[in-house]
Formats: structure tokens, sequence, C-alpha cells
């Protein structure tokens, strides 16, 4: 659950960042892959709890 949460909290906050780099305030080629992988590690460690680990 923690995950989650702090998951959440991540892309919030490079989402912010990211609005920031569409007005050329950061670049823009170091915040969207930044956002990109946080939205993916968030989605992996959501998904993956659930998997089936053998007998």
């Amino acid at each position: 659950m923690k995950w989650i949460i702090i998951g959440s909290l991540a892309i919030l906050l490079l989402f912010i960042v990211n609005t920031l780099a569409f007005m050329e305030i950061i670049p823009l080629y170091i915040t969207s892959p930044l956002l990109f992988i946080t939205i993916f590690i968030t989605l992996y460690l959501i998904n993956h709890r659930k998997t089936f680990r053998g007998f």
C-alpha cells in the first residue's frame, strides 16, 4: 500500500515538473523520461503483487 502512495506522489510531483518543462524552464528531454519511468515503475509494482509464484 505504501508503494501506491509513494508512486502517486512521485507521479504528481513529476507531472508538475513536466509542466514547468512545457513552459521551457526545465529541459523537456529530461523530465519526460523521468515521468514515463515513474509511471512504469508504479504500475509494475501495483501489478506484480498478484503474480503466481509457484507451489
